[in-house]
């Protein structure tokens, strides 16, 4: 039977949606399983696909609008139904699914065609005498779907974004990925600059209205607007919230680092893969949060939540934003577990690929901008977890070890914690313990 398209919740407690394209044409043929469209939320693009094979009936929200959850998006009706259901299933909608039908059947009927509609809920709707319109307009979509499936190149959510960026045409690309899908990898490097039009198209200060000086107009005129991602806009505000609303206090460690990079060449000369300071980093902080389950809780209004599993967001930084894929069960993973999980999930956010189940949940964080040459930092804690390890870059440096001075590699840490879910004496209590693993990786292993 006809059913309604509605957008899902892709993400825990997510309002809205980015309903980012139509990937097929309104009175287009599907089948179970394909995809309608693409949904970007703050965190990936996800596709929307057809529950049953069927007919795309009806788009009831156009590509580029930010969808509440739940909302009706599109009719799909099922092989042998005919537009009456369609219509028989629009008029039953509710105020706010009948405004949405209204804006759609305005902006694909025919100017000449707008008078013949009826009322429902107070919205309009095509009426029964606007069939032989409905029907004219299906089967010029049928033919202009069957028409464009034949150019239409497939591609990843990245290569899509990438190539509107750069204005490269999908039909252009040969695509390596399965089914000749296009993949990031895919598209030329020489087209990655902005054209001089695009470049004229997003300038600031074509005209200034109180006259300044030729100077200032210089300026104004450098300036380009880049607007913001729902990504970046989702970032902003979670940060700005976690700053104003979470108590941060900070404690800093120095580790030394010696014994740490000894046994990571010692594996590395025996394993065909390779491990990394990250890596370790990672297993010692699992480590310390084993030992002390207190410090894996999370802050909620009515309870403090504890976990049983030790879940560590990693940090990535993509050119779309940060990214913290998380890996599950730390504490049982092996050191080639953490190394292999760590690359997959990284390149999946590279990718733009993560799932939602794939960044949700953790109580603690780690980012590393050693390999940036910082050596010590301050992160911000990213809720609702309860902290987050700052960590630098492996440094040479003046060293006092049984009242002998030398040197040798240091590792500087800055723990950011919630104080409201974690005191004083236990962070600091979990940051020895932490470091204890760093300066003695061996007790990693058993």
């Amino acid at each position: 039977m006809a059913s309604v398209v509605r957008m899902p919740e892709i993400a825990a407690n997510a309002e809205s949606a980015t309903l980012l394209s139509w990937e097929v044409d309104s009175g287009a043929s599907v089948r179970a399983g394909d995809t309608l469209a693409l949904i970007e939320t703050d965190k990936a693009t996800v596709d929307l696909v057809a529950e049953h094979d069927g007919t795309l009936s009806h788009i009831l929200a156009p590509a580029g609008r930010d969808v509440a959850v739940g909302a009706a998006v599109a009719v799909l009706l099922a092989n042998g139904e005919s537009e009456a259901q369609a219509q028989a299933l629009l008029a039953s909608f509710s105020a706010e699914s009948a405004s949405l039908a209204a804006d759609a059947a305005l902006a694909e009927t025919p100017s000449h065609g707008a008078d013949a509609s009826c009322r429902a809920g107070g919205q309009d709707l095509p009426g029964p005498e606007t069939a032989s319109a409905a029907d004219s307009t299906q089967q010029m979509a049928s033919v202009q779907t069957t028409e464009s499936s034949q150019h239409r190149q497939f591609a990843s959510p990245l290569a899509r974004r990438l190539a509107a960026e750069r204005g490269i045409d999908l039909r252009s690309v040969r695509g390596s990925g399965p089914n000749g899908r296009v993949v990031k990898r895919d598209l030329p490097q020489a087209a990655s600059q902005p054209s001089t039009q695009a470049e004229h198209d997003t300038t600031v200060g074509t005209s200034v209205r109180s006259g300044p000086s030729e100077q200032l107009a210089a300026i104004l005129n450098a300036v380009v607007r880049v607007p913001h991602s729902k990504m970046r806009k989702t970032i902003a505000r979670r940060l700005s919230e976690s700053k104003a609303t979470v108590p941060h206090f900070y404690l800093d460690a120095e580790c030394r680092a010696g014994a740490l990079l000894t046994m990571r060449d010692q594996i590395n000369g025996s394993i065909e893969g390779k491990i990394s300071i990250n890596d370790l980093i990672i297993k010692a902080a699992a480590c310390a949060l084993r030992d002390l389950p207190e410090m894996n809780v999370t802050w909620t209004e009515e309870d403090m939540l504890r976990y049983r599993d030790v879940d560590i967001s990693v940090a990535v930084s993509t050119d779309k934003g940060l990214y913290t894929p998380v890996l599950r069960r730390v504490e049982k993973m092996s050191l080639t577990e953490i190394s292999q999980s760590v690359r997959t999930l990284a390149q999946r956010a590279r990718d733009d690929e993560l799932l939602p189940h794939e960044y949700q949940g953790g109580a603690f964080s780690i980012s590393n901008l050693g390999m940036y040459g910082v050596s010590r930092f301050s992160a911000i804690i990213n809720p609702p977890q309860s902290a987050i390890l700052a960590v630098g870059a492996v440094q040479r440096a003046p060293v006092v070890v049984n009242d002998q001075l030398g040197i040798e590699p240091v590792l500087k840490c800055t723990l950011s914690v919630d104080h409201r879910a974690i005191d004083g004496a236990l962070a600091a209590q979990w940051l020895s313990r932490y470091t204890r693993y760093i300066e003695q990786p061996w007790a990693m292993l058993v």
